[in-house]
C-alpha cells in the first residue's frame, strides 16, 4: 500500500512538476514585462511615502470633523479591518479623495483573531498538485509574492518562521519533501528559506517537547508570521498620514441614493454615526466599498434588501499556552488530525498559539469560544507532545474565536459553491463588495476592489496602484538593532525596548519620549502595567493618540494582552482605564462603563467565562481529602466567619513569613473569586481545590501560599522518631 503511495506521488510529481514548470514560465515572463513599471511604481511610491511621512498623524477629532465637512469623496470604504484599511491605502495613494469608517476599532474583527500567519498555502498547493488545477496554482503562486512584499514592508511586525511538519510512517517521508520542495520552488527568487529534513534525533534536538513514539523524522519549511492587529493599524495609519479620512467607532446606519446624470439610481455616500460622540451626519462619495468581512451581507442587504446572502461563515478557535509548549523559535503543524483540521503550535509574543477548529456558525460581531472547542484542541495537542508533559486546561491562559468569512461568488454560475479567492462584487447600485480571501493576500484584494471603483464609478486616479513594495507606518527607519538606542537614549529596561521596537518600529521614539520615570536606578524610564508584561503606561497614552477610544481598543489590539493572558488583562485593566481617563478626560461614570464593557469583553470573547466555568466542576472527592481541604479552609479563616477575605489571606501570608502588597492581595483574591463579592465561601474554595486536583486550574496563588505554608509548618514539626 505504501509502495503504491510513494508512486502514484512519483507520477502525478512528475506530471505536475512538468505543469507547474511550465505554468511559472509563463507568470516569469509576464513578471518581467511589468519589471520596468514595477521599479517606477516603486520609486513614485517612495517619493509618496516620503513626504507623507513627515505629515502629523491628525487627532480622530480632526478627522471626525474633515468627514462631516468634506463635501464629496472619491472612495468611502465601509470597514476597517485588512481589506478596509488596504483599500483605504490604495485609494489614498492613487490620489483619490478616500475616507474610512469603521463600527468598533481597526482590526476589531476577524483580523485581530487570525493565526498570526503570513503565508502561500501549503495546502492549497496540495489541492492543486492533486486536481491539475492551474487557478489553485495561480492562486498560491500570488499569496506567496503578497508573503514576501509583507515581510518587506513591515519587517518591524513579520519575520520569518520556521514550521516543522512531524512524520510518522516512512512513505509519507517523500510524500512531504516533494510537496514542500514544490513549494519552495513556486515561491522561486522569492522564497524565504529552502525547507529541508529532520532525522528524529534532530527532529527532537529542535522541538523537545514532540512525542517520540513513531516519530521517523519531519520536514522543516518556512512561512512568515506577525502581529495581526498592529499590522491592520499600520496599515491603516499609513492611510491616514498620506491623506486618507479614517475613523473607527463610526457606524454605517444607511446607504444614500441618488440618481447619476443617465437617471440610474446608484449609491452616492452614506449616514454615519460616531458612536463615541453620539453624532449623525451624511457622508458623500463617488463610489462606497464595502469592505466589512463576516458583515458583508449586512451592506448589501442594506443596499438591495432583496439580495441573496453570499457569506458562509465559519468559527475557528485559537487558545495560548505558556511558552514551553513550543520552542521559541520553530512552530508546528500537521494537516490530518483525528478530524482532519489543522492543528499547529505557534511561538507568538513569547507564549504559545494552538489551534484551530473549523466549523460552521451564525455571523456575530462578538465571537466566543466554547469550552467544547477548547477541549477539542488539548486533546488533539495531547497526540504530538511527550507523556511527560501534562497537558493541562490549566495551561489555557486565553481563547478567542475568530469567524472565516467564506463566500459563495455571485458572479458564478454555480452560486451554490464557495470560491476559493476573494470576489468582488459590483451591485446595480454600483456598491463594490469585496469579500473572501485571507489576511496574506489582503492588499492584492484592496488593489482589486479599487481596480473596480474606478471602472465602475468612473473614478480619476492620478496613477495606478503604489502600494506593492510600499513601506507602512514604522517601518522606514526601523533596524533590528534599533532597540539598543532606545536604551541608552532613554534608559528604557531591554525587554521593554524591544517590544516597543517590534511593534511601533521607527515610532517607538515618540512612545519613549512620553515614557514616564519610574523612581528606580534602572530602569530610568517606562513604568510597566505589569510586572510580567513588557508593556508600559506610555503605550495606553500614545494607543489615545492612534484613536483608541475603549479600554479593549486598547488591551485588545494595542497591547494584546487580552489575547496572551486574560487573568492579567482583567488584573491590569483598572491601571488601563485610569490612563486613558486622564488623556481623553473621562468622569468616573464613563470609566466604569469601561470596566463593565471590558469585563465583558474579557468573559465573552476573550475566554475568562470559560475560566470562571471551570471553578464551579463537580467535587470529586474523598471523605479524606474533604476534611483535609476544610482544615486548610480553616487556616485561612481564623475567624470562622464562613468566608475568606483579602485580610484573611494577608493575615495567613505574614504568620508564614511572607509579603504580599495590597492590590497583590486583591488579585489572588479575584483570580479565585466565582461570585466577584469580595470574599471566598467554602463550597467556592473545595471547587477551587477540585479545579486544581483535576489539572482545570494551574499556577493558582492562593493555593501555591497554602502549599508553602503546610511546608514551613511541616519542617517546624518536632522529629517523633518515626511516622
Amino acid at each position: 500500500m505504501a509502495y503504491r503511495n510513494i508512486k502514484r506521488l512519483a507520477v502525478g510529481g512528475l506530471l505536475v512538476g512538468g505543469g507547474a514548470a511550465t505554468a511559472t514560465y509563463v507568470l516569469l515572463r509576464s513578471s518581467k514585462q511589468e519589471l520596468n513599471r514595477q521599479r517606477l511604481t516603486h520609486v513614485i511610491a517612495a517619493e509618496l511615502r516620503d513626504a507623507n511621512n513627515q505629515n502629523q498623524l491628525p487627532t480622530r477629532e480632526q478627522q471626525v470633523q474633515a468627514l462631516q465637512q468634506t463635501h464629496e469623496y472619491d472612495v468611502l470604504v465601509i470597514g476597517g479591518g485588512a481589506t478596509g484599511s488596504g483599500v483605504a491605502l490604495d485609494s489614498a495613494t492613487r490620489g483619490l479623495k478616500t475616507a474610512l469608517v469603521e463600527k468598533y476599532d481597526f482590526s476589531s474583527g476577524t483580523s485581530s483573531r487570525s493565526t498570526k500567519l503570513i503565508h502561500g498555502g501549503v495546502r492549497y498547493l496540495q489541492k492543486a498538485i492533486m486536481g491539475l488545477d492551474y487557478e489553485q496554482y495561480r492562486l498560491v503562486k500570488e499569496a506567496l509574492h503578497e508573503r514576501a512584499n509583507l515581510l518587506d514592508i513591515a519587517p518591524h511586525l513579520s519575520y520569518q518562521l520556521p514550521i516543522m511538519l512531524p512524520v510518522y510512517r516512512w512513505w509519507q517521508v517523500p510524500y512531504f519533501w516533494a510537496g514542500i520542495k514544490m513549494y519552495d520552488f513556486v515561491a522561486g527568487r522569492q522564497n524565504l528559506q529552502s525547507s529541508y529534513y529532520l532525522s528524529k534525533t534532530r527532529a527532537l534536538e529542535l522541538f523537545p517537547m514532540l512525542k517520540k513514539e513513531k516519530l521517523v523524522g519531519a520536514i522543516v519549511y518556512y512561512d512568515g508570521a506577525h502581529n495581526d492587529a498592529r499590522m491592520n493599524l499600520a496599515i491603516a495609519m499609513t492611510a491616514a498620514r498620506m491623506g486618507a479620512t479614517i475613523t473607527n467607532h463610526t457606524e454605517v446606519k444607511e446607504l444614500i441614493k441618488k440618481k447619476d446624470e443617465n437617471g440610474k439610481l446608484v449609491v452616492r455616500g452614506a449616514l454615519v454615526k460616531d458612536r463615541y460622540t453620539g453624532k449623525e451626519f451624511t457622508v458623500l462619495a463617488k463610489c462606497v466599498i464595502n469592505a466589512t468581512g463576516p458583515c458583508t451581507d449586512n451592506i448589501r442587504l442594506m443596499d438591495d434588501p432583496q439580495k441573496t446572502k453570499i457569506c458562509q461563515p465559519s468559527a475557528g478557535i485559537h487558545i495560548v499556552l505558556p511558552d514551553y509548549y513550543s520552542p521559541a523559535a520553530m512552530g508546528l503543524l500537521d494537516p490530518s488530525t483525528s478530524d482532519g483540521r489543522v492543528i499547529f503550535f505557534l511561538p507568538w509574543q513569547k507564549s504559545t498559539i494552538a489551534g484551530t477548529t473549523d466549523s460552521a456558525c451564525e455571523v456575530t460581531e462578538h465571537p466566543a469560544p466554547t469550552e467544547d472547542d477548547i477541549q477539542f484542541i488539548l486533546k488533539e495537542i495531547k497526540n504530538y507532545l511527550s507523556p511527560d508533559i501534562a497537558v493541562r486546561r490549566g495551561d489555557v491562559l486565553a481563547a478567542w474565536s475568530g469567524i472565516r468569512p467564506l463566500v459563495k461568488n455571485p458572479n458564478s454560475k454555480n452560486t451554490e459553491s464557495l470560491a476559493r479567492n476573494h470576489v468582488i462584487e459590483v451591485s446595480d447600485t454600483n456598491l463594490v463588495t469585496i469579500a473572501g480571501g485571507k489576511w496574506t493576500t489582503y492588499r492584492a484584494m484592496a488593489k482589486d476592489a479599487v481596480d473596480a471603483a474606478v471602472k465602475s464609478c468612473q473614478l480619476q486616479p492620478k496613477n495606478d496602484s503604489l502600494t506593492d513594495g510600499l513601506l507602512l507606518e514604522g517601518a522606514a527607519g526601523w533596524t533590528p538593532n534599533m532597540f539598543i538606542r532606545l536604551v541608552q537614549d532613554f534608559g528604557l529596561d531591554s525587554e521593554v525596548a524591544q517590544n516597543l521596537a517590534n511593534t511601533y518600529g521607527d515610532k517607538a521614539v515618540e512612545v519613549a519620549r512620553i515614557a514616564n520615570l519610574t523612581g528606580r536606578r534602572w530602569p530610568v524610564v517606562g513604568v510597566r502595567i505589569m510586572e510580567e508584561f513588557p508593556y508600559i503606561e506610555a503605550e495606553v497614552t500614545y494607543a489615545c493618540r492612534e484613536y483608541a477610544r475603549s479600554a479593549v481598543d486598547v488591551i485588545g489590539r494595542r497591547l494584546r494582552l487580552g489575547f496572551l493572558n486574560v487573568q492579567a488583562a482583567e488584573e491590569a485593566l483598572p491601571r488601563i482605564v485610569d490612563i486613558m481617563a486622564e488623556e481623553l478626560k473621562w468622569n468616573k461614570a464613563k470609566k466604569e462603563e469601561e470596566l463593565k464593557k471590558t469585563k465583558t469583553f474579557l468573559c465573552n470573547e476573550m475566554g475568562l467565562s470559560c475560566h470562571v466555568s471551570l471553578l464551579k466542576v463537580p467535587l470529586n472527592f474523598s471523605k479524606p481529602e474533604i476534611e483535609k481541604y476544610r482544615k486548610r479552609f480553616q487556616l485561612l479563616d481564623q475567624s470562622k466567619k464562613g468566608f475568606i477575605t483579602a485580610i484573611d489571606v494577608r493575615n495567613y501570608l505574614e504568620s508564614i513569613g511572607e509579603t504580599v502588597q495590597e492590590d497583590q492581595l486583591r488579585e489572588m483574591l479575584q483570580e479565585v473569586d466565582c461570585n466577584k463579592n469580595g470574599k471566598i465561601e467554602l463550597d467556592e474554595f473545595l471547587q477551587l481545590m477540585c479545579a486544581v486536583k483535576t489539572g482545570a486550574m494551574a499556577n493558582v496563588r492562593l493555593e501555591t501560599a497554602l502549599r508553602m505554608g503546610e511546608r514551613k509548618a511541616t519542617k517546624s514539626l518536632p522529629f517523633n522518631g518515626g511516622l
